[in-house]
């Protein structure tokens, strides 16, 4: 399943924008909608200055998202995430992306994930030039392209990162699936599709305003106008 998924266009809610009180209603929520990948943003207070969430939420939240056909997509913002790759994936992380910046070993981390039946991805910040993926290309189904600096939600998408998803998409090879994650809108996801990413990670415009469900199916909308 996460293959088939890796190539279609998908919206993936973050839940750091959800609100931890309802959290089991509000990946319900988006999930009845019609989201197929739920986004989970891991952050240890070192790579990044925030401090988010561990394997037992990904563990909580994993039946009710596999019951729906859905998988779960965990940004590891971490440092050393070599230590935690196993943890989260036995809690039932599908997909598990760590930053080239975090890796001294990146080609090693890769495998490692790849090993334990996960989808193996890669991140850059955003001065972090596509490039430095020349090899590890090689080595992942997935890339994600920060829009943001990575640390916090409901920031305002950096406008160059348009021009470097488009380079990304030429860049990778086919079978790798482009992911942006940062100030993704309903304004301008489809000039994001356009560009060639195909998983946009939406955390405020799906869970920061009005009615979760309708906000999703807005940006997915937008997103197959591309």
């Amino acid at each position: 399943m996460i293959t088939e998924l890796l190539r279609e266009v998908h919206i993936a809610p973050s839940i750091l924008s959800a609100d931890f009180g309802h959290l089991e209603a509000q990946v319900a929520e988006v999930m009845d909608a019609g989201a197929r990948v739920i986004h989970v943003d891991v952050m240890d207070g070192h790579f990044v200055p925030n401090i988010t969430v561990g394997p037992v939420v990904v563990r909580a939240i994993a039946p009710m998202v596999h019951e729906r056909g859905g998988v779960i997509d965990v940004h590891l913002m971490i440092e050393s995430p070599e230590r935690y790759v196993e943890r989260f994936a036995e809690a039932g992380a599908d997909t598990l992306v760590v930053h080239q910046e975090a890796c001294v070993h990146l080609h090693g981390v890769l495998t490692q994930i790849r090993q334990t039946g996960a989808a193996a991805g890669v991140a850059i910040n955003p001065a972090t030039p596509i490039e430095t993926l020349s090899e590890a290309r090689y080595f992942c189904d997935l890339a994600l392209v920060m829009s943001v600096n990575p640390g916090f939600g409901g920031q305002s998408f950096i406008p160059t990162s348009l021009a470097k998803l488009a380079a990304a998409r030429a860049f990778l090879p086919q079978n790798v699936a482009l992911q942006v994650d940062g100030g993704v809108t309903i304004d301008n996801v489809a000039e994001l599709v356009r560009a060639g990413a195909n998983w946009l990670v939406a955390g405020s415009s799906v869970y920061g305003h009005g009615r979760v469900a309708d906000n999703f199916r807005k940006l997915t909308s937008a997103a197959g106008a591309a």
